[in-house]
This record gives structure tokens, C-alpha cells and sequence, in this order.
């Protein structure tokens, strides 16, 4: 008798974490001994990034509080629960469903012996590792496949300004905080080294930033930022010949189409194990930090 179980996957935000996860959902759905549901709990607002997903066969969003889904979560009647925040809101989630659950090891000390002491304690592995990992109780491993984001039939078929049909490089122009990110005169002086048209990417936060480097560079930048959904951002980053980005969700994505990718970092490091992840071509991926 093939063995059925209905687990429940949490990871609530953000962009790149989510796109992280994905490898476990792909090796769960296809190494599992027995027939597999997976649902996945996370923030309404992320929804893009999983909806095409078919490894998933249900999502659960929240806006501010678990308390909006517990009813429904409950009712669902899942066998496990795989714990990939594992923060206090993934906590209360896991005591109302009082389920076996398998959290992931954030390792929150050997970050912090990281950063205020630079004594490094941190393992030298990937965090879609540490995320298998996690699995590891069920035989389940990695694969060697990279991430996955899928886009919708309707999203690859948009229609791209003229700009678009030569080879271009997309530059994402934000972060999550002001240290992540070159400052605009680095970036202007970059794009004027570069042979390809520049695409800048980021969300309303940046729009500012962009229309500086825009001006600066005239004919040879192409300023997104702002004008398109993140799905539709997705695309133009699929369709680039290159990505140039900080450490952002966007990063993560180009990682999942396998483009070449160099990284900027800045106030994140990438012994948290969060660079570009693409195991089946690791040589399309530079670092660029100064280490010190």
C-alpha cells in the first residue's frame, strides 16, 4: 500500500527566501516514498511567486496574522508540518496544529559570532542545502537542479517595449536596506563600462534612484522600475543576457532561469549561504565584495 501524507510548508516572506524553498518542494513532490500533497503557508503578497508552482497544490496567505488562516489550516488535516521561517509566528502555527513538524536551523548564533565577533562558525554550505536538510529524516536530498519560478502563459507572452529586442543587461538598482546597495554614482559610472543597454529593475522604492541613473545615462538605460508586476520583472530578467544585482530576490530568480549573474554585496555576506544557487552551473555565478 503506497503511503499518501499532506504536509504543510511555511516560509512567509520574503522574495528570495521564498524562491529558496523551491528545490524542496521539487525533491519532496518527486522523493518522497508515497503519494504527496503539499500546501504552503506564507504572505498574500508573495502569492506570484508560487501560484504557477506545480509541485503545490494549495496556498495559504496571511496579511498580518496567522489568526486569518488557523480555521482553515485545521481543517485541512495535514500529516506534517516543514518549518522553513521558524520564527514565533511559524511557532504558534505549529502549537494550534500539534503536528510532527521538521523546523529549519536558522543558526541565529553562528550569525551573530559572524557579525559582531568575526568569529566564523558558519557552515560552508548553501542555505537550499540547509533547507534539504531538513528532510533529511525521509531520504530526501538535493538534486542538483537549481530553483524554480514559473511564469504564467499570459506572462510570457507580454510584449516588451523595442527596447527589449536587443541583448540587454538587467541591473537591479534597490535592496533591502540603503547598505545593500552601490550608491547611484557607482552605478551610473558602471553602466557607462558596460557594451549592452541597461535595464534598471526594482519596485516603487526605487523609482527615484532610477530616473538619476536614467538621466545620466540617456539612450543607454531602459528604466522598469516600478512599471512592471514581479512576475513581469521575472521575465525580463529571464529574457537578459546578464544580471547585475545586489543581494535581492531578483538575484534569486535569474539563479532559477540559470542566467549569468554577477553578485554585488555589501552589508550581507555571503557565508549565510544565500549566493546565487545554480549547482548545475555554478560558473555562471561571480561574487563581488570586498571581504574585509
Amino acid at each position: 500500500m503506497q503511503v499518501q501524507a499532506k504536509f504543510l510548508v511555511i516560509r512567509f516572506s520574503s522574495i528570495g527566501d521564498i524562491v529558496l524553498t523551491t528545490p524542496v518542494l521539487r525533491c519532496l513532490k518527486e522523493q518522497f516514498k508515497g503519494q504527496v500533497s503539499i500546501h504552503f503557508l506564507t504572505k498574500r503578497n508573495f502569492f506570484p511567486i508560487l501560484e504557477n508552482n506545480p509541485h503545490i497544490e494549495k496556498l495559504h496567505g496571511i496579511d498580518k496574522s496567522t489568526n486569518e488562516v488557523m480555521e482553515d489550516l485545521i481543517k485541512e488535516d495535514f500529516d506534517f508540518v516543514i518549518d522553513l521561517h521558524n520564527n514565533l509566528r511559524s511557532l504558534r502555527v505549529k502549537r494550534k496544529l500539534k503536528l510532527a513538524d521538521l523546523s529549519f536551523n536558522k543558526l541565529n548564533w553562528e550569525k551573530w559570532l559572524k557579525v559582531n565577533l568575526k568569529i566564523d562558525k558558519l557552515p560552508n554550505e548553501h542555505i537550499v542545502d540547509r533547507y534539504l536538510a531538513t528532510l533529511k529524516p525521509w531520504g530526501v536530498k538535493a538534486d542538483g537542479k537549481g530553483l524554480d519560478y514559473f511564469l504564467s502563459d499570459e506572462v510570457e507572452s507580454i510584449e516588451l517595449p523595442v527596447f527589449f529586442d536587443n541583448p540587454y543587461i538587467a541591473l537591479t538598482v534597490g535592496g533591502g536596506h540603503a547598505t545593500k546597495t552601490m550608491p547611484v554614482d557607482r552605478l551610473i559610472a558602471l553602466i557607462g563600462k558596460l557594451g549592452l543597454g541597461v535595464v534598471l529593475l526594482g519596485g516603487d522604492e526605487d523609482t527615484e534612484k532610477a530616473k538619476i541613473i536614467e538621466k545620466a545615462c540617456n539612450d543607454k538605460v531602459w528604466n522598469a522600475c516600478g512599471k512592471y508586476s514581479l512576475s513581469e520583472s521575472a521575465l525580463i530578467v529571464k529574457k537578459s543576457a546578464l544580471v547585475i544585482s545586489h543581494d535581492t530576490g531578483l538575484m534569486h530568480i535569474a539563479a532559477s532561469f540559470s542566467k549569468p549573474i554577477i553578485s554585488i554585496w555589501g552589508n550581507t555576506i555571503p557565508e549565510f549561504g544565500m549566493y546565487p544557487y545554480m549547482p548545475q552551473c555554478p560558473e555562471r555565478a561571480a561574487i563581488i565584495e570586498v571581504s574585509d
